[in-house]
């Protein structure tokens, strides 16, 4: 394979390699495995934290250079001498404070967890649906303490559009943020996204933005795709909500048919 051949291929996590139930299709892992050993750069990047996008990573045997996680607000470089082969090489940070005290009295029987630039999360009651390894539980005042590479808020009594209607009214600033498929908010520092941190990976591998492959299922996803179409492939889920599929230039099957699998065999 030449230079000019090698494509940058960047996946979302949950909705796209795994099933929600975090179970792996044998069509995607062999998929993936396929277009690894043909020299492409395969990496993630997730919503997630390293700690718990470095599971997925390890099953997937991937060895890329960068992962970007938490949305675009953090991105690993590989590093041999460091624990786990990842050190942190590009963190963005924000005060959360201000975002807290906006969301609060909208939803005042939320849960929430500020996750800082080390990976240490500190959560509120309530937050019993996530994964919560290097983590603390801690009344709602102590989580403006530390700088934050995301927020995340979890509303379970509202559905997906009512959700969508309370945070149309909070009127953030200063912030991304993209609503999940179920009623939780994850917030990141103003102008981050999976995008940003994907185009500064892609400068510093020297890969053109015709080689770029992004594939993706949610909201947080948009911004990922629409830079990946604009010159190369961006690719949504079959499952995606409609907003997603909209702004890329193909769709794929749902992650429940391994459609991960179905776009990655036609490169």
């Amino acid at each position: 394979m030449t230079a000019d051949d090698r494509l940058l291929i960047a996946l979302d996590v949950d909705g796209t390699l795994i099933h929600e139930d975090e179970t792996i299709g044998h069509a995607v892992l062999e998929a993936v495995n396929r277009v690894r050993d043909a020299g492409h750069e395969v990496m993630l990047a997730t919503g997630r934290s390293w700690e718990t996008a470095r599971p997925i990573h390890e099953r997937f045997g991937l060895t890329s250079e960068y992962v970007v996680c938490a949305n675009g607000a953090l991105t690993m470089r590989r590093d041999d001498t460091a624990e786990g082969g990842y050190r942190r090489e590009f963190v963005e940070v924000f005060d959360p404070t201000e975002v807290l005290e906006t969301i609060r009295p909208f939803l005042p029987s939320g849960s929430f967890m500020v996750e800082d630039a080390t990976g240490f999360r500190r959560y509120t009651e309530g937050m019993t649906d996530w994964e919560l390894v290097n983590a603390v539980q801690v009344p709602f005042e102590e989580l403006s303490a530390h700088p934050a590479t995301r927020v995340v808020v979890v509303s379970p009594q509202h559905d997906e559009e009512q959700f969508l209607s309370i945070v149309e009214r909070m009127g953030l600033h200063k912030v991304s943020y993209a609503i999940g498929w179920t009623a939780w908010l994850d917030i990141a520092p103003d102008g981050v996204n999976k995008a940003t941190a994907m185009e500064r990976v892609r400068e510093h591998l020297g890969i053109p933005r015709s080689n770029v492959v992004a594939v993706g299922d949610g909201r947080n996803d948009i911004d990922f795709l629409v830079w990946a179409a604009g010159e190369g492939k961006g690719i949504a889920m079959g499952q995606a909500p409609d907003e997603v599929k909209a702004v890329a230039n193909a769709v794929t099957d749902p992650v429940v048919e391994d459609g991960l699998a179905k776009v990655l065999s036609s490169l």
